[in-house]
Order: C-alpha cells, then structure tokens, then sequence
C-alpha cells in the first residue's frame, strides 16, 4: 500500500480527531485572516485621515524660513515654475500630491487679503511632461490605496484647503476663506473683483483655523497674469509618503532642487510615521499571539495523538515499518490538514472581516485575494511544525515497549 493511500485511509478512518484537528486549524486559521483583512484597511483609512492633515513637505525660495510661510505667506524671492515639471517627472517615489502656489497680496474695496494661485488636477494631466507621473496616485501600502469595488470619496472641502487638489478651476473661478467671504459678505454664485478682474465665488471654504481662511484661490495662471509675474511660484505644497520620508524623500527632493530649500512639517510627519509604526506593530503582535496559540493548540492534539495511538505505532513497526516511514505518515497528515484548514480558514475569515470590520473599525472591508497563499502557508507552517516533534518521537518509539503496555 502506497503512503498517501495510507494516510488517507488514516485520516477518514478517525473522523472524531480529523474533525478536532481540522476545526482548530480553520478557527486559528480565521482569526488570522480576518485580523490581517481588518487591519489592512484600518491602516488605510488611518492614512485617508492623516493626509487630511495637509501638506507635510514644503518648497521654498532659499531666503524663506517656514516661519515666513505661516505668518505673511508672501516672501520677496520666487522660484521657476519649472521645479514642478522636475518633480512631476523624476522617478521619486511618495510624491502624492502637488501644489504649486503664488500669493500677492491685494487690497479690494478697501479691505486687505491674500490671492493665492493653485493649479487644478486637470492641467497637471494635461501636459504632456507630466503624464503618467502618477503624483496624484499612492502608491501601494503607502496610504491610501484604490479600492476595487468602492468608489472613491468626492474630496471635501476641508480636504481641498488643506490638499490644495481641486480637478477643475476656471480662470475666472475664485474660493474664498471663510474669514474672506464673511469680511466681504460674498456667498456662492457672487462676483467678486480681485487685481482688476471680476471673479465668480464657485465656494466658499469652511474655516480651518489656518492663515487659510483670509486666503482667495483662484487658478495659478490666471493670477500669475495679473500680479504680472510670469511662470514662478514662492511655494510648492507636497503631500509625501510619511513612508518614504522616513527613507531620505526630503533629501533626495533636495538633490534634484539644489536651489530651492525643502522642509519638512515636522508635527506632521512624526505623528504619520508614530500612527503607521503603531498599526503595524499592533498587526504583528496579535499575528504573533494568534499564531503561538494556534500553534500549541495543534501540538498538543499530535502529542495527544502520538500518545494514544503507542500499540498501533508499535505494531506498524514490528510489521517492519521504518522510523522515516512513520514519520512521513505523521507529517503529511499535517501538510493535508493544513491545506484544509488554510483553504476554509481563508474563506470563514474573510467572511468575518467583511461582516464584522464595518462594525468594529468603522471602514469598510473587501476580500483580499492577496491572504489566500499566506493563509495557506501559514496553516501548513503551523501544522507542519506544530507536529514535528511528536512525529518525530512516534518514529523514535521502540515497538517492544509499546506492545507490552497495556
């Protein structure tokens, strides 16, 4: 009789103990699954959250200081507007998000504010320099992430003060700082005239508690057009991976603008990079205590196993089975149960991540497809380790003293 007919006819022969092992491998199996499954898409949407934060790289003229940046939002030095075209198509990886800006102070109907030029999503995908930079894309694992069956958040208006990322704008559309538009009186559907031009109010912002809220934003273009200044800016706002910070991003942006000076929000980065490291650990501890329990619970059926089955063994044995023989039979046991376990394991888990995550994580959650080969490999690992010392000591079993017990 071959092994594998063998271990077959073992298994099924035992339904009681193939039934208790298999559930403890499905049940360890699960947990795991649904965890990792619920975890992936917390972290993602702890990453939505801390984008909103805003910009946390800013570049500057050489003589800026970020102090400059809060308080005026208007410094003497300018740089080129060709330091976006650098940055849009370098192969720098965890560039989110760019924000070229111009701010010139005007004064209008006697009341003094700042006119700050943005460029909307549509004209970065519109020249042909930029295409496929892919700037207004996370990477993977970085954030956020495209989620396949869920479409994505229209962008708020807190998220578009802050983010600066608007996909049209008009050259005659202006958005207005909630202290602006209450300091004027001006609503949505207004007309407003800014540097000689009258502007149509397209939104009003909510306030923020930033230098944002005495801020009008209107197209760069057009406000570069009328301050007469030409294709520079005095600031370009950089949504970073807080990953690929941690990993020398500034630096490098550093090297490819050796003119300009780059700094980092430093309260922004470190409270991204705190958040991520803590979800990350919190993920491999209960990964670690899952995989122990399951682990030890299925030694401790093999180790039952081996112990009642001592006559059988022995007289396997005495019929001339070798010890490599008996621990095979033992081992590929565990492989099959742990491809069982792994397949239906996967399945009841991501049934429970996407039933219960809403729930307990308040996102939601999707299958992942990605947990089928690592919930497999966990479920062998687990079997295969878990039942090879008792394997091992059920091969070591001397078959005289196994017949004599009663």
């Amino acid at each position: 009789m071959k092994l594998r007919t063998f271990v077959w006819r073992e298994i099924f022969e035992r339904k009681n103990q193939l039934a208790t092992s298999f559930v403890a491998i499905l049940l360890g199996i699960s947990v795991i699954v649904a965890i990792k499954n619920i975890t992936f898409y917390s972290e993602k949407a702890v990453a939505r959250e801390l984008d909103a934060l805003g910009a946390n790289i800013l570049i500057l003229p050489k003589s800026a200081s970020l102090q400059d940046y809060y308080t005026a939002d208007m410094q003497s030095e300018e740089f080129p507007e060709e330091y976006v075209t650098r940055l849009a198509s370098s192969d720098l990886q965890g560039l989110d998000n760019l924000s070229p800006k111009l701010s010139v102070p005007v004064e209008t109907n006697g009341k003094k504010l700042t006119l700050t030029g943005i460029l909307p999503k549509n004209e970065f995908q519109a020249k042909a320099a930029w295409q496929g930079a892919g700037i207004f894309a996370r990477p993977q694992g970085c954030g956020t992430v495209k989620t396949p069956g869920l479409a994505p958040a229209a962008p708020t208006k807190e998220t578009l003060v802050r983010k600066r990322v608007i996909d049209t704008l008009a050259g005659d559309d202006v958005l207005l700082g909630a202290d602006v538009a209450a300091s004027f009186g001006t609503k949505e559907g207004d007309t407003l005239d800014l540097l000689g031009k009258p502007f149509k109010v397209s939104a009003v912002l909510p306030p923020t508690g930033t230098v944002d809220d005495s801020r009008a934003f209107a197209h760069l273009h057009t406000v570069q057009e009328l301050a007469k200044k030409g294709p520079v800016l005095n600031a370009i706002e950089i949504v970073g991976c807080c990953n690929q910070i941690s990993k020398g991003l500034v630096q490098k942006i550093n090297t490819l603008l050796p003119e300009a000076k780059v700094v980092t929000i430093t309260q922004i980065v470190d409270t991204q990079i705190r958040t991520n490291q803590m979800m990350a650990r919190l993920s491999s501890l209960f990964l670690a205590i899952i995989v122990l329990v399951g682990g030890a619970s299925i030694a401790n059926y093999m180790y039952a196993n081996v112990f009642e089955r001592r006559k059988e063994i022995g007289t396997l044995m005495a019929l001339g089975a070798s010890s490599s023989i008996v621990l095979r039979m033992f081992m590929l046991k565990a492989l099959l149960l742990g491809l069982g376990g792994g397949v239906a394991g996967y399945a009841v888990g991501t049934v429970i991540a996407v039933t219960l995550g809403p729930r307990i994580a308040g996102v939601p959650v999707l299958p992942m497809s990605s947990l089928v080969l690592w919930a497999l490999g966990v479920a062998t690992g687990i079997s295969l380790v878990a039942s090879f010392f008792p394997a091992r000591r059920a091969a070591r079993l001397d078959p005289s003293t196994a017949l004599q017990e009663i």
